[in-house]
């Protein structure tokens, strides 16, 4: 088995412990792509890995991201993902593994104007493995929820983020527009989600990207540790 493929925020990997990895610029027929390899994993900054050149959720060429793993031997994707909670019962600090995802706008294809459909989803086996690594790590993961993925990058209005919570229980910004990609290109795709922060309206106090950046870093650690334990059982 090939090398797993991890997409993230920088957070993250700057929390991670893999030791450090070889940094590459990976180039294709869909651009650039920024990457850091290491024996067993290949890993994106999906927003850069300079703060101060992030690259803005709606300006990813995911595209690129993921045609770059493809060509490093990557067969298998997990996303890792800082969302806002659409629910008061999905508390800021919690870990999900979604099943699902609505994504209403434009979505990013490899395949131009050519007539190609798939069906979207979330690989269920993988699902299914990365929800046995947080259990024999005794990390509490929610298994199933429903992301929707809007365009960013600024945060939802008070009224969007309601009617949203009619449908679903996560709101990001990039997560659908990966799975796509992933799928198109036939590598298997599945996501940990970190809710960081209630969505606009749901809590008692302003969003801010601070209170964002703190909970992701509180929930790195479950995360790294989880995707150490899948690589482990899977010999990768």
């Amino acid at each position: 088995m090939g090398p797993l493929g991890v997409i993230s925020g920088t957070v993250f990997i700057d929390t991670a412990c893999f030791g450090r990895g070889e940094e590459k610029i990976a180039v294709n027929p869909f651009g650039r792509a920024e990457v850091l390899l290491w024996e067993n994993m290949v890993f994106i900054p999906r927003h850069g890995r300079n703060p101060r050149e992030y690259v803005l959720p709606h300006l990813i060429n995911h595209q690129a991201n993921i045609q770059a793993l493809k060509d490093l031997g990557v067969s298998e994707i997990v996303g890792i993902h800082s969302t806002g909670s659409l629910k008061k019962d999905l508390i800021p600090g919690t870990i999900v593994i979604p099943n699902d995802y609505i994504m209403m706008g434009q979505a990013p294809t490899v395949f131009g104007n050519r007539p190609v459909h798939i069906t979207p989803s979330l690989n269920a086996g993988l699902r299914a493995h990365l929800l046995d690594a947080a259990q024999t790590c005794g990390v509490a993961v929610t298994d199933g929820g429903i992301y929707w993925q809007t365009p960013g990058p600024r945060f939802e209005t008070k009224a969007e983020i309601a009617m949203m919570s009619h449908f679903a229980d996560l709101v990001g910004m990039t997560m659908g527009s990966e799975a796509v990609i992933a799928q198109e290109l036939d590598l298997v795709y599945a996501s940990i989600c970190s809710v960081d922060n209630y969505a606009h309206g749901l809590g008692d106090k302003s969003l801010t990207m601070d209170e964002v950046v703190v909970n992701a870093k509180k929930n790195a650690e479950a995360m790294i540790g989880m995707i150490r334990q899948y690589m482990e059982r899977r010999g990768i």
